[in-house]
Formats: structure tokens, C-alpha cells, sequence
């Protein structure tokens, strides 16, 4: 009994480690499209009166978040993970861990990623930009979509954690997640 305890533990621990792993293995080849899920904040819910123009009335990175953003870029250079491009959501904390982790890539605002709360037609629609924007993609490096879990969620049907890398892969006309790297 003792062993089958130990054995699922361990097994709990590593799937991750493993799957993290794998992630990078696929990231180092390139080619691939990233959602990368912004950095820790302090809630999940922007606040009344969330304005995409304004900081303040977001929710913004934690001291935490910062720490992780740096970290993530500091994986993917040691990983030798190339990255050739950035694109981000124009919420402050997504634009905040784009410019923290890649500093040295261009990052762009892509609008389609400028997910709304309670605009579920404006966010299908973006949804479906961005489904043709990664089914398009086809260069060496790898590209990297900084968002929000809703824009994750939409899009793949997964979600994510704060600070986690999901890998995509065309299949046929539809995305499949790849592979997975936790930086949290």
C-alpha cells in the first residue's frame, strides 16, 4: 500500500516536470505559437469600470508577477528557446510581463487579443482572428501571445494557470495543445 502511495505521489510531482520538459523540447526546434497567460496579479477580475487605456483600473502585476515575468525570459534564453516576436493584449499586465520577460523582442499590441468581459460576440470574433493568425504561422522562431486565461480558454478550450506557457500545433484547420511549461 505504502508503494502505490509513493508511486502516485511521485507520479503527481513529475507530470509536470515532464511535461514542462516537452514543452521545451518543442519550443527549442521553433516554429511554434505560444500563449503565454500573464503573470501572478492580485485577483482574477479586473474591476468596474475597466478602461484598456488605463492602468489603474486594471488588475496589474503582483511584486510576485514581476519576479516570474523575469524568470520566464530568463528560461527562454537559457533554454535557447528562439523567439522572434511578441504579441500582447493591450491589459497592462499582459503588456508588463511581455516587456519584463522578452525585452529584447519586438512586442506588438495584436487588438484580437483585447478579450472584453460580457462582449462574447466581439470575442468570438477575435477568437476566430486569432485561430487564422496561429493556423497562418510559419516562421523558424517561435512566436509568443501574451494574454489572458479567457483568450486560452476560448480559443483551445484549456485553461491556465498564471505565468504558464500552452504550446499550439496546427491540426488540420482546428489547434491542439502541444505541449505545456509551468514557470510557477
Amino acid at each position: 500500500m505504502l508503494r502505490i502511495f509513493l508511486l502516485a505521489s511521485a507520479l503527481l510531482v513529475a507530470g509536470p516536470v515532464f511535461a514542462t520538459e516537452a514543452g521545451w523540447a518543442l519550443l527549442r526546434s521553433g516554429g511554434h505559437v505560444v500563449f503565454l497567460r500573464h503573470a501572478d496579479t492580485p485577483s482574477a477580475v479586473d474591476p468596474a469600470g475597466l478602461d484598456l487605456s488605463d492602468c489603474a483600473t486594471q488588475q496589474n502585476l503582483t511584486e510576485r508577477g514581476g519576479v516570474q515575468a523575469r524568470r520566464i525570459g530568463a528560461l527562454f534564453a537559457a533554454r535557447a528557446a528562439p523567439v522572434g516576436r511578441i504579441l500582447t493584449s493591450a491589459y497592462c499586465r499582459c503588456q508588463d510581463t511581455a516587456r519584463l520577460a522578452f525585452e529584447r523582442v519586438p512586442i506588438e499590441h495584436e487588438e484580437a487579443l483585447d478579450f472584453l468581459p460580457r462582449d462574447d460576440a466581439g470575442n468570438a470574433a477575435k477568437a476566430e482572428q486569432v485561430r487564422q493568425l496561429v493556423l497562418g504561422y510559419s516562421q523558424r522562431d517561435n512566436l509568443v501571445l501574451v494574454v489572458n486565461e479567457d483568450v486560452i480558454r476560448t480559443i483551445l478550450g484549456v485553461g491556465a494557470r498564471e505565468a504558464e506557457a500552452v504550446i499550439v500545433e496546427a491540426d488540420g484547420e482546428a489547434l491542439r495543445v502541444a505541449g505545456r511549461i509551468r514557470f510557477n
